[in-house]
């Protein structure tokens, strides 16, 4: 398979329903021109590095938040965090507030863009944390401060982002780039686009969103008629908000347009009412267009001036796939793995032996290693895999007869994207035994029993 994951059930929208304020200025020293900040693509998250008071961290680059967060400090201890004073935040999710310190006038960098007078907010609850999900360490997120002082170039076909003045900028003169209005509400971006559902075509207004690697969310408003197909829904997880764990139905919009741009048959969610009392405070807004979806374009993005300007990319006609197999992964910590070492051919003297001569060693050596603990973390009630006797906790020695431990987090989830029927087998490790089972991936919208292969 050498497709990326297409997408994930990781909604990471944690952040974006803060509203905090603070003047700061990212500028570009000596007018010079912006150097490419290149980024990874992690389950359609944008991840950056970012310089913060002179240590070196990777963020999530998040237009649905208006300040800098960091979290997962664990291993940083040399960075510094000043004039610092508690707060309580709230974002999505049934839960309440989480404590947070905010820090001034602080010093962040991307790429040569810096910053001299940065407020941060700083959160120490473990459980917001981007590293397990993604598979790769990250310490925040940042938004809306590097896109309000530059016209933003977002390029997803070749992974980078660059800054541009205002003074001078020229928009893209072609028919491959469409301009299009940007409405700011608390520092966030949204733009108007048209679903339709069952056959009626709806206008909607969506947050933009690169901090969630889904395609679309929207809002049930049954006055609209933006509700789920009725043949094609089903309840999964959608993701972990700030103030806690998001469910809700996900289904598909017959088409999605922006312009002229349309695609058919996408990917959407609608998440539970509970979750959503902070998200609906913009009464105009309808929902969300978030990575799986933002990534098939390429952006300018002009905050100051109220456009974006896009073009579609080579992403633009990948297939919407779901997780048909149920099952959400987190990397939590380390296994010890025995794995085999090499011998080295030498003769009696320490030396080199030569092609021609033959040795003979009968000795098999290992090496005990720490390697990533991938660990199922949600399992959806109606999956094959559930039926298969998989539970929450069990953590993935080998799927299909690969180890798990000479995969990436997003390579092993990569397997739960293919084929409906693809028969899937895997070892685990449950209370220190090891136990095998296989199951065939879901067709998420048709199934109605699952399939038990059971273990073996």
């Amino acid at each position: 398979m050498n497709r990326i994951i297409r997408h994930s059930i990781l909604l990471f929208v944690i952040f974006s329903c803060l509203d905090v304020v603070g003047q700061s200025k990212f500028s570009i020293p000596d007018r010079s021109v912006s150097r490419k900040v290149r980024f990874q693509l992690i389950n359609n998250l944008i991840v950056i590095p970012v310089e913060v008071n002179g240590v070196d961290l990777s963020f999530v680059l998040d237009t649905g938040v208006s300040k800098p967060i960091l979290f997962n400090l664990v291993n940083t201890d040399s960075l510094q965090i000043r004039n610092v004073e508690t707060i309580f935040l709230r974002g999505l999710g049934a839960g309440g507030s989480i404590k947070a310190l905010k820090s001034k006038h602080n010093v962040f960098k991307v790429g040569n863009a810096v910053n001299v007078n940065q407020d941060v907010y700083v959160v120490f609850d473990s459980a917001i944390n981007f590293t397990p999900r993604l598979g790769i360490p990250v310490h925040g997120i940042i938004g809306y401060d590097v896109f309000k002082d530059f016209v933003v170039e977002l390029n997803y076909s070749s992974k980078y982002i660059r800054f541009h003045r205002h003074e001078g900028f020229k928009y893209k003169d072609s028919d491959k780039w469409v301009t299009l209005p940007l409405t700011m509400n608390n520092k966030k971006p949204y733009m108007d686009a048209n679903v339709s559902i069952d056959g009626e075509d709806i206008p909607v207004r969506l947050l933009i969103d690169t901090g969630g690697s889904d395609s679309l969310w929207l809002f049930e408003d049954s006055e609209k008629s933006i509700m789920p197909i009725q043949d094609k829904q089903f309840h999964d997880f959608l993701g972990k908000g700030l103030s806690g764990s998001v469910y809700g139905m996900r289904s598909k919009v017959n088409r999605f347009s922006i312009e002229n741009f349309s695609l058919d048959n996408v990917n959407v969610a609608f998440p539970d009412s509970s979750s959503l009392s902070i998200a609906r405070n913009y009464k105009a807004r309808n929902g969300t267009i978030a990575g799986n979806m933002l990534k098939r374009f390429n952006y300018f993005f002009d905050y100051r001036n109220n456009k974006v300007q896009l073009r579609k990319n080579g992403n633009f006609k990948e297939p919407f796939h779901y997780n048909n197999s149920g099952i959400t992964l987190e990397q939590r910590g380390v296994r010890v793995v025995r794995e085999q070492v090499r011998n080295n051919n030498f003769d009696a003297y320490g030396s080199a032996q030569n092609d021609s001569a033959q040795n003979i060693d009968l000795s098999i050596n290992y090496a005990y290693n720490l390697k990533p603990a991938y660990e199922i973390v949600e399992l959806r009630e109606s999956s094959n895999a559930k039926a298969a006797g998989l539970q929450i906790g069990d953590v993935i020695v080998s799927i299909n007869n690969k180890p798990a431990h000479t995969l990436s987090l997003q390579e092993v989830n990569e397997r739960f994207y293919d084929r409906e029927g693809k028969l899937i087998r895997m070892k685990i490790e449950r209370d220190k035994k090891q136990m095998s089972f296989q199951f065939r991936l879901d067709n998420v919208f048709k199934k109605k029993n699952p399939q038990n292969e059971g273990s073996k």
